[in-house]
């Protein structure tokens, strides 16, 4: 068996005395929908490129100065929290995941953390706060992390938390891009959103997290690389993306391989997948090279949200699994593998057990009682 990621199991490992669960979760999408259509025609040069037909994405949200990664994260967390029945106060560390930092425009804050203020605005006022960036990875990344203080007993509760006002790539890269081999083509493709999970102990008897783990595969960490504009507002990005494509295809059956290996599963035992949202076509190649090499694939398509929503980086696993809670689709008992691919390139798996409490935040489970006409409840007792 192949050993590539550094891994947290979960609740039947004897040296964790807790299991960890997802006890909400939430997200906060810019009011203005900005289609491929309308994007492509600001373009300074005539690309000719169908986007929208080579990346399967329709329209995305964007901030047009309405919102930053401070506020998307904000309103992501306080969507989160609205459905936890717990105290902000109670929440032991707050995890600030963002690529962007955006505050007050185009102003990067790294100082005082985006996590201070972060928790600051949602009254977590008894918490540790922690930034980390790992690129589109970060906030399961953050999950990771979160998962490992509370199986070890360090916190109870954690709040995973991210905001990304990263469309301000597109419209740099709209000045810029002139054919399909462009390396800012990518750009093109982004949204804004935010996204938040919040972590805490599990009961007795529920799964919860039952996996995560992280690997980087160094030797190609130049694929995909953000830099300051020298004479636009913001960053650029340049992405060799059909060389990310290509290593991605090669090494995610290998990662999700050691993740069935190391919960005793095979791929058909796994619900659904929520990829990372790049394009849908490359998700569709990317499940079929899976196919092909485990000998089968989850129960259910994987997840595609990218055609309404662009790539929104850091945040897409939550924007997702919102919308796939909120639909109702998977049910409980339902096994979902969160895969993360981020520019490093860093690969990553977090797999949970949809339990009752979870899925009762978007679908609370109404009461079977019922009054007859004589004023008497069905189960026979007086009012």
């Amino acid at each position: 068996m192949t050993n590539w990621l550094m891994k947290e199991q979960g609740p039947d490992e004897a040296c964790a005395p807790h299991a960890a669960r997802f006890a909400s979760v939430g997200r906060a999408l810019p009011a203005t929908h900005l289609t491929t259509a309308e994007l492509m025609a600001s373009t300074r040069h005539r690309t000719r490129v169908d986007l929208e037909r080579l990346t399967g994405i329709h329209e995305r949200r964007v901030s047009v100065g309405d919102e930053d990664s401070f506020t998307l994260a904000v309103g992501a967390a306080r969507d989160c929290l609205s459905r936890w029945d717990g105290d902000p106060a109670d929440i032991d560390l707050v995890l600030s995941c963002s690529i962007t930092k955006y505050r007050d425009g185009l102003t990067q804050h790294l100082e005082p953390p985006m996590s201070v203020a972060v928790a600051a605005a949602v009254g977590a006022t008894g918490a540790t706060t922690l930034d980390i960036s790992n690129a589109c990875a970060g906030t399961l990344t953050g999950v990771f992390i979160a998962n490992n203080w509370v199986r070890r007993g360090v916190a109870r509760h954690v709040l995973v938390v991210s905001g990304e006002y990263i469309s301000q790539l597109g419209k740099n890269a709209a000045g810029h891009v002139r054919t399909i081999a462009s390396r800012e083509l990518a750009s093109l493709t982004l949204g804004d959103a935010g996204g938040a999970v919040l972590i805490e102990r599990a009961e007795d008897g529920e799964t919860g997290i039952a996996f995560a783990g992280f690997t980087t595969i160094s030797e190609h960490s130049r694929l995909c690389l953000g830099y300051p504009a020298r004479h636009d507002p913001g960053a650029r990005m340049f992405t060799k993306s059909r060389a990310l494509q290509a290593a991605a295809i090669a090494d995610v059956p290998t990662v999700l391989r050691e993740v069935l290996d190391a919960t005793d599963l095979e791929i058909g035992d796994i619900d659904w997948v929520i990829p990372h949202q790049t394009s849908a076509r490359a998700i569709r190649k990317g499940m079929a090279s899976v196919g092909e090499v485990l000998g089968g694939l989850p129960r259910e398509p994987a997840v595609v949200t990218v055609d309404r929503f662009g790539n929104t980086a850091s945040t897409t696993h939550m924007v997702a699994l919102v919308e796939e809670l909120q639909a109702g689709r998977p049910q409980v008992g339902d096994r979902i593998a969160l895969l993360a691919l981020a520019s490093g390139i860093e690969l990553g798996v977090v797999l949970i057990t949809l339990d009752e409490r979870l899925a009762a935040t978007f679908h609370p489970v109404a009461s079977t009682t019922t009054t007859s006409p004589d004023g008497r409840n069905d189960d026979g007792d007086d009012d």
